[in-house]
């Protein structure tokens, strides 16, 4: 359990302060429960409020393709040409196949969105723990590069939200995550792409340039939006105390009016909604029925 201690528990435990998204998930995992389940709230409009965490050794592998079917139905199409089944199909057959010989499918480039905080990487590690398909995340990736050139132009190795990183540094830095997966691509290797894409998104033209390039190499994209409130956002920002999101925390107030919670990709799109935390929530509950097989 994150950070836990006697007051902060006892404080939990007494309903003096709500516990947040980490801690729920922690208390979840402890009492084998949902969030719904647990009463820390109204489950959300057809959200999975329970799974069988202790299948029976005849129903075991029935139990884990129910699991995993279960969270990957949080993927779900976010405009009127959905192909959310598709995607889920091949991400199942990847889960099945990884130890077996591969996967039938075209491979595949995952692209997760979403502002900062909504559970990208969460989402991402979770789907390439189930598939085998390696994670490319633009923080983890870009940041020595980034910082050092921040600092080299005069501004704040933190800084996200200047001028100065927006129009000289954040494109290089896109630039330097794309030539990282199209280095995959050009293998046909099957990856997981996860940035904000907050521009990318609503740019019709530049997706379509890079389903081209994917499409010539007979890889197959699919773009995820991670889909969040503002106050599980602050939660998830404030816990995992980047440095990055030193500016965003100090100015929460400016920063928040910068982000459309109603904002979706100009193009066919899944979406996953984890308001409340509740996708990522369902995802621990999928770990614990797989149990080591991840």
């Amino acid at each position: 359990m994150p950070a836990a201690n006697f007051q902060t528990l006892w404080q939990h435990e007494q309903g003096e302060v709500y516990p947040g998204p980490h801690y729920r998930r922690a208390y979840c995992l402890l009492y084998r429960g949902t969030e719904p389940e647990l009463g820390f709230r109204h489950p959300l409009p057809d959200e999975a409020t329970h799974l069988d965490l202790t299948p029976s050794a005849e129903s075991r592998n029935g139990a884990h393709v129910l699991a995993v079917e279960r969270a990957l139905s949080q993927i779900t199409p976010g405009t009127d040409v959905g192909g959310e089944l598709d995607v889920q199909q091949r991400i199942i057959d990847a889960w099945k196949r990884r130890h077996t010989g591969g996967d039938p499918h075209r491979p595949s480039l995952f692209i997760v969105g979403g502002f900062a905080g909504c559970g990208k990487s969460e989402f991402s590690r979770f789907i390439s723990q189930l598939t085998g398909w390696p994670v490319l995340d633009k923080d983890p990736i870009t940041r020595p590069l980034v910082e050092r050139l921040l600092v080299e132009m005069g501004s704040e190795p933190n800084d996200r939200h200047s001028e100065i990183y927006r129009e000289q540094v954040r494109p290089l830095e896109y630039q330097c995550l794309l030539e990282t997966a199209y280095a995959n691509i050009d293998c046909s290797i099957s990856t997981v792409l996860t940035a904000p894409f907050i521009s990318e998104v609503r740019d019709a033209r530049w997706i379509q340039r890079l389903t081209n390039r994917c499409e010539a190499r007979g890889v197959s994209v699919s773009i995820v939006w991670i889909k969040c409130d503002v106050e599980t956002m602050r939660e998830y920002i404030g816990f995992r105390s980047a440095a990055r999101d030193s500016w965003k925390l100090q100015h929460w107030d400016e920063y928040v009016k910068t982000v459309d919670v109603e904002l979706r990709p100009v193009v066919d799109h899944l979406v996953v909604d984890n308001r409340l935390g509740a996708a990522i929530s369902l995802t621990d509950q999928v770990r614990q029925v797989l149990g080591t097989v991840f």
